[in-house]
């Protein structure tokens, strides 16, 4: 099962835009992660098609199995 770290934050122009990070340590909480969604907002580093990220949204853990059947 692989995990990943999902960190969504609202744009200028209203639409949510997602941050993912893969394999983040199984004890990971949101005082580990909050702090750092506020260093993304404040310092404005990364660039989105739909504007400057302006709010967090929310942070959440996805975890996904795959069940190969076949390799061709």
């Amino acid at each position: 099962m692989s995990e990943t770290l999902q960190m969504i934050f609202s744009t200028a122009e209203g639409r949510n835009t997602t941050i993912s990070l893969a394999d983040p340590d199984p004890e990971i909480g949101l005082a580990d992660v909050e702090p750092v969604m506020d260093s993304i907002i404040n310092r404005n580093i990364f660039a989105t098609n739909s504007g400057e990220i302006t709010a967090k949204v929310r942070a959440q853990v996805v975890s996904r199995t795959v069940d190969t059947l076949g390799e061709f």
